[in-house]
């Protein structure tokens, strides 16, 4: 990986806006949650986006994260014994996390790009991202959810309604105001200012 030294100009202007995004109080949540999902053993960041990003990075507490919401016998990730020390090794970690994201039901408009946590250039779409997959889990309610379920909000979910042959007849004979109506409306009364006066 090259290194790179400091933005200027807009590059960095865009980079400050980015890093603004990043929400502190989110990632206390963020980490009392993965902590409680896959448990004490993953340890915890230090405090700020640098920590989090570091505590992130090799990808293991991400798949362990998306392994602990499948039941035993169905992780999708294959952890290795020892955390990968190589960057594309830690890179292909964190692409089977988002894999298996995806395949959760995490949308890709939510999902970060790899580099965007390995190089630390927007970990305000990392927290996106794991704010998506742990409102998938609460709203999934499967059993494989730990934490409090306050922490995120559950995804709308759909409501099928089932209506009899009677109702659908009944709905026929109604006319619904966007077809328009001659009920109510008239322009008795109505005027328009003063006529127009013609003088000779």
């Amino acid at each position: 990986m090259a290194n790179k030294g400091p933005a200027y100009g807009m590059s960095r202007d865009v980079q400050s806006k980015i890093e603004k995004k990043y929400d502190d109080e989110l990632e206390d949540r963020l980490v009392e949650w993965i902590v409680a999902q896959c448990g004490a053993a993953v340890g915890r960041p230090e405090r700020g986006r640098l920590g989090f990003q570091v505590w992130l990075k090799n990808g293991i507490v991400l798949s362990r994260l998306v392994n602990s919401l499948y039941p035993d016998g169905s992780k999708p990730v294959k952890i290795p014994d020892t955390p990968p020390t190589m960057v594309f090794k830690q890179m292909e970690q964190i692409a089977q996390f988002l894999k298996a994201a995806e395949d959760y039901g995490v949308i890709k408009t939510d999902m970060f790009q790899t580099v965007d946590l390995f190089e630390a250039k927007d970990m305000a779409a990392v927290q996106r991202t794991l704010m998506a997959l742990g409102s998938l889990a609460v709203t999934k309610n499967d059993g494989n959810y730990h934490g409090d379920p306050n922490w995120f909000m559950k995804k709308a979910q759909e409501h099928k309604r089932e209506f009899t042959e009677s109702q659908l007849k009944e709905g026929k004979n109604i006319i619904g105001l966007q077809m328009g109506t001659n009920k109510g409306a008239s322009q008795a009364g109505m005027s328009y200012g003063r006529p127009r006066q013609i003088i000779s």
